[in-house]
């Protein structure tokens, strides 16, 4: 339950929870007061806010996060350590405009991390993704990256099963379909090269996660960022020079 009220202390949610357990004897209680808060948009309709997806911070400035990509198990460790930071940003607000004044820190951010990625130096440890495997690789009718990943491990002589966990890196061939690609941790080696971009998109959708409800969509985000010269998610295969960034051990 959310409640709000005008210049209304602790003291009397506090009270208003009591009275609201005592005459309809429900197990509530109070978990706070808010300094403020933003409900995030449903992943299904765009246009309609959810009370299961939102950040915001109590009058003491403790951060609270449901159902964004730092709670996600399988956000790889580049994306939540982008997220974790624009969320320091943002806790220093005390109010909406205050809020509204930190969002370029939170752009700059954004900006900092998609270079890091392009420049080629992020180790691979930042970079795993873990996701469930929900059935076994060849029943998948699409070429998802946790599938492609276990049959690699197959291929090389391991086991894999439905319900179990994969880890893998975002990485580039050429030589095939740049979207369908990925590869164990274990598996990766000096000649393993990772995909810079999809990564980067990755960042991108965490950001717009925080900040669609104030007019920034992954559209207009990517497009700050822009692309490196000959990098792109279609037509055809690019040089390694254009599009392959080794992974930094």
């Amino acid at each position: 339950m959310w409640l709000t009220k005008p210049d209304a202390t602790a003291t009397d949610y506090e009270e208003l929870c009591a009275v609201i357990k005592e005459e309809l004897k429900l197990p509530l209680s109070f978990e706070g007061q808010y300094k403020w808060i933003v409900f995030l948009n449903s992943k299904t309709d765009p246009q309609a806010p959810v009370l299961n997806r939102y950040y915001g911070i109590f009058q003491d400035r403790t951060l609270k996060v449901r159902g964004i990509d730092v709670r996600r198990h399988d956000t790889p460790r580049i994306v939540e350590e982008c997220q974790t930071q624009m969320l320091g940003i943002l806790k220093e607000a005390n109010n909406s405009q205050e809020f509204q004044a930190l969002i370029p820190q939170v752009l700059n951010t954004l900006r900092e991390h998609a270079s890091k990625l392009r420049s080629g130096t992020v180790p691979i440890e930042e970079l795993v993704i873990t996701k469930n495997l929900s059935k076994m690789p060849n029943e998948y009718a699409h070429r998802v990256p946790q599938a492609i990943a276990a049959q690699c491990l197959i291929d090389e002589g391991g086991t894999v099963h439905a319900g179990q966990q994969v880890s893998y890196v975002l990485t580039v061939d050429t030589s095939t379909i740049p979207e369908s690609q990925a590869l164990p941790p274990e598996l990766v080696d000096d000649d393993t090269v990772y995909d810079a971009e999809r990564y980067v998109d990755l960042l991108v959708s965490s950001t717009a996660n925080l900040l669609l409800p104030f007019g920034y969509d992954v559209k207009s985000l990517a497009a700050s960022l822009g692309r490196p010269r000959g990098a792109s998610h279609s037509g055809p295969a690019l040089t390694a020079h254009q599009r392959q960034i080794r992974l930094s051990g």
